[in-house]
This record gives C-alpha cells, structure tokens and sequence, in this order.
C-alpha cells in the first residue's frame, strides 16, 4: 500500500491536519439525532431504572406484548422489524430480559428454525409497573417541549424511520409533500 512519508496516511486517505476546520462545523443530523436520543433516554432510563429495567428494554417488553396476538407471541423477526434492529442486536439485546424471567423464548411450532418471544407473567407485570413511571417521564418531556414541538418530533422521528424516507434517501429524492 502506497503512502504519503509525511504522516503515513493510506492513499486516498486525508490526513487530520489536511481536513478543513469547516468539515468539522457541517450540520451532522446523525450526530445531532443520536445525541437527542441519548439524552431522551437517560431521562426515562433514571424514570424506569428502579424497576431493574433500561429504556430499550421496556421499548421490548412493549413490542413483544403488542405484537402478541391470540397469545401467540411474535417470532424474533417481527420483532427486530418493529425495532428497527438486527436480529443479532435483537437478541443480545433479550438476554437479560430472558435471564430474569421476564420473556420467555420458544421454537415456534410451525417453522423450528424460529423463536417466538413471549412475556411471562412477572414480565407483564413488570411492563405494567414501568408503564406509570415512563408515562410521568413522558409527560415532563411534553412539558419541557411544549405540545407542539414534542408532536412535530414525533412525528419528524416517524418519518424518518418511515419506509417511505428510506425509499427517497435511496433513489437521492426529495420526499413528496415534505
């Protein structure tokens, strides 16, 4: 591999001193998006942490139980699509939630090669108990926010995780009645 003898950066790679001080001052709206979610999550992290439980931890035990239908729990790529997640990021992500006996996993019986997640009865009961303390959580967020500004978040982070924006962002097009 040919490299520069200055700082011996690959070729077609740019050194740090050779990158413009305007690079760093680019709007990064991942960067930007990804901090939001951070601090977001703290907030209802320390709401429903005394319940033993994160934030994307109960964000499971809600997809799970909404995804149950007639008892039936919905296998892990149902859920990994409700998320937005990798299969892998899924189930490292269920491992403590299974250790502690809040779901349960199970071949499904019509495919082997699946698991389907259920909630047993103390995970039910711990969703519940987080329920109260995330929705307090969630309604000082709306306050802080003011209604308007909260509901145009939500509905900017619905858009963005949309079908929709990904098929826009893939063919370079502006989105239709943005």
């Amino acid at each position: 591999m040919k490299t520069k003898s200055k700082a011996q950066v690959p070729v077609g790679c740019v050194a740090p001193e050779d990158v413009p001080d305007a690079f760093f001052q680019l709007a990064c709206t991942n960067t930007a998006l990804r901090r939001a979610t951070r601090r977001l999550g703290q907030l209802y992290d320390d709401a429903i942490g005394p319940l033993g439980l994160k934030a994307t931890q109960f964000g499971l035990l809600v997809a799970i139980h909404g995804l149950t239908d007639e008892g039936k729990g919905p296998t892990l790529n149902d859920v990994a699509a409700r998320q937005l997640v990798q299969i892998s990021a899924l189930t490292h992500a269920l491992r403590p939630l299974v250790r502690d006996g809040l779901v349960a996993l199970n071949p499904d019986p019509e495919d082997r090669r699946s698991k389907r997640a259920t909630l047993t009865p103390a995970g039910r009961e711990r969703m519940q108990q987080a329920v109260s303390r995330w929705a307090q959580a969630n309604g000082r967020v709306e306050t802080t926010l003011g209604p308007g500004v909260a509901g145009g978040l939500r509905a900017l982070a619905d858009l963005i995780a949309s079908e929709r924006f990904l098929d826009a962002y893939r063919s370079g097009r502006p989105l239709e009645g943005s």
